[in-house]
């Protein structure tokens, strides 16, 4: 098979694109799910109450986030000590789907029910996404991570746009354009996760790595305990990691609120879909050009590029909403829209692929546990508190948060020295290497 050019110069195209596919068929959840259409449908069918409607959804997605932040690390140490990695992923995408479907029998008045059905559904999504993740290294090299990371990412929002063009057709042309009627999109998400996720379990590998380093027989708890004890041999990845915490904060309040956003601008029903889908466009051509360039132009320069974008685009709905606080034009939100979407497209990719430079390679799960907590406690603290201020003080302070999280996000980040938290991966692998042929030799 002659594959396209993406995949023709990689030495495993088949395996990168069963992995890139399960990004593909989890954008269903992360769109329609967490992004787009329950949104609404829980705030103004479910509960049936904006304000207090704002306020659950928070704290839904906060608990479901607070939950996957203590089960994280030690999914991925046991991931990393039993070599099933690839057994959990397909167990919790496929639970995942399960709990999606169900979401379509949540009725009017339903909203505990309905957070009863999200927040486990989030949590296997979230663990989901952790465990894909660290198949990163096994599937690329230093040279080439951060085009096979963003070569996931792009299929992600392929798989998005194509999504939501489904979406809109059924919206234009059948009239489900009213939220009362969205429950057949949430069976829609379902099908389409669980159809995406089959390349994943026929093509992709539990990762070998571990064979050469030998087999580490330690419980999780234990090798959580001694990766958090000797935090210092990972000074770049600490630092990085609490950069990512701190931006993190408005990634995940913008992707749990952007619909909520934009329904404030007045862009509702079927313009919503289009908003959605053209921010979509935006993250998927940003992730186009990062997958070329990134690991020409290196992913510290890439990551500053794009939280200063995620910087102006904040900074510019504060704006608006300062100078015109009521009825602001729409055209206004479609515009800041696209900077939205380029933040999205280019800052997980990137964010992903320097977790993979700093990981030793028989820690990887474990490393990308880390980073899943770390991300999904960033989620956790930042919707909880977004949604709580915009529902009891108002969009402005809430807004206001939001670029705070981006700026000191960025002077974080740039303490971080991204060739000394690879040769500190590198050491720990040699380390490791010379304890398993002292073993042998034993």
């Amino acid at each position: 098979m002659k594959w396209p050019p993406p995949f023709r110069s990689l030495p495993n195209p088949r395996e990168v694109w069963a992995w890139g596919m399960f990004d593909l068929a989890n954008q269903s959840f992360t769109l329609l799910i967490i992004t787009l259409l329950f949104p609404i449908y829980f705030k103004q069918v479910a509960v049936g109450d904006p304000q207090r409607g704002d306020a659950l959804w928070s704290i839904g997605v906060s608990t479901a986030l607070f939950i996957v932040v203590a089960l994280s690390p030690f999914i991925g140490a046991f991931a990393d000590a039993h070599r099933c990695r690839k057994r959990l992923l397909m167990l919790t995408g496929s639970l995942c789907v399960l709990l999606t479907g169900l979401l379509a029998l949540v009725d009017a008045g339903w909203g505990w029910y309905a957070l009863l059905i999200f927040v486990p559904a989030n949590i296997l999504y979230q663990l989901g996404e952790n465990l894909l993740a660290s198949f990163l290294p096994g599937l690329s090299t230093t040279r080439t991570i951060g085009r096979v990371s963003a070569i996931g990412w792009t299929m992600g929002y392929v798989g998005g746009v194509l999504l939501l063009m489904i979406v809109a057709a059924l919206a234009f042309g059948v009239g489900k354009k009213d939220p009362e009627q969205w429950r057949v999109f949430f069976v829609i998400a379902a099908v389409w996760f669980g159809m995406g996720i089959i390349p994943a379990g026929l093509y992709l590998r539990e990762p070998k790595h571990e064979n050469q380093l030998g087999q580490d027989t330690r419980g999780p708890i234990e090798r959580v305990t001694e990766t958090l004890k000797h935090a210092s041999n990972y000074k770049q990845l600490m630092r990085f990691l609490l950069a990512f915490l701190v931006y993190g904060f408005g990634v995940q309040t913008m992707i749990a609120f952007a619909a909520i956003l934009a329904s404030d601008f007045g862009i509702e029903g079927t313009r919503l879909i289009l908003f959605t889908l053209q921010l979509t466009v935006s993250a998927g051509l940003t992730a186009i050009v990062v997958a070329k360039y990134q690991d020409r132009i290196g992913v510290r320069i890439t990551i500053i590029v794009f939280l200063s974008v995620w910087i102006a685009s904040c900074l510019s709905l504060l704006l608006v909403k300062l100078l015109i606080p009521t009825d602001p034009p729409e055209w206004l939100f479609w515009a800041i829209g696209n900077g939205i979407g380029i933040g999205l497209g280019g800052i997980g990719t990137s964010s992903r692929a320097i977790v993979g430079m700093f990981a030793p390679r028989h820690r990887t799960a474990e490393f990308f546990g880390l980073w899943g907590m770390t991300y999904k406690l960033a989620g956790a603290i930042g919707v909880l508190a977004f949604g709580q201020i915009k529902a009891w003080v108002g969009d402005a302070a809430a807004l206001g948060m939001l670029t705070g999280f981006f700026a000191f996000g960025l002077i974080l980040f740039l303490r971080v020295r991204v060739i000394d938290g690879i040769r500190a991966a590198r050491r720990n692998e040699r380390a490791r290497e010379w304890l398993d042929s002292a073993h042998s030799a034993d």
